[in-house]
């Protein structure tokens, strides 16, 4: 709202000065301004995260959880978010109150996760609250993933070459 009515008085005080002064140079240059600024003025900034392809071939990343930063591998298989205990904690997570009462297949094979929410998942400027995620218990898994729990809330996301991008929405 405040973007439109700062755009409506630099159009005013534009043409203002066009009528004042009667220059078709002017007029031209003022019009093409304020459209530029109406046309950039009424979008709002799109937040996207670029990624590049590790050498072994995974979308890897830092992300933020509840402010702890922790290492991540996308893993568009995963139906959630997966963390390791260890980044669990160090998320400050409650530990001591899950259950390990969700079956889940690994890269080592089969174990139990429990279920948690995360407050706050951020990868750079995209963030999102109360993401659902599992936790597997102490050595079950060495990589955090990021899965489509988080996916799932992004506008859009796509491979292209060597890169991942992520799009949040606006």
């Amino acid at each position: 709202m405040i973007r439109v009515l700062l755009v409506l008085v630099m159009l005013a005080a534009t043409a203002g000065a066009v009528v004042a002064y009667g220059d078709p140079n002017q007029l031209t240059r003022a019009s093409n301004t304020v459209s530029d600024l109406l046309h950039r003025g009424l979008k709002p900034p799109r937040r996207a995260v670029q990624i590049s392809r590790g050498q072994s071939g995974e979308f890897s990343l830092q992300a933020k959880i509840n402010g702890v930063t922790a290492p991540m591998v996308i893993d568009t298989g995963a139906t959630s978010v997966v963390l390791t205990y260890e980044t669990a904690k160090a998320a400050g997570l409650p530990l001591e109150l899950l259950d390990y009462d969700v079956d889940v297949e690994t890269a080592g094979g089969h174990t139990k996760a429990a279920r948690l929410t995360l407050d706050r998942l951020a990868i750079g400027k995209l963030v999102e609250r109360s993401v659902p995620a599992l936790v597997v218990p102490h050595g079950q898994m060495k990589t955090n993933l990021l899965g489509m729990s988080f996916l799932d809330r992004l506008e859009s996301w796509e491979v292209r070459a060597d890169r991942l991008m992520l799009h949040g929405y606006p």
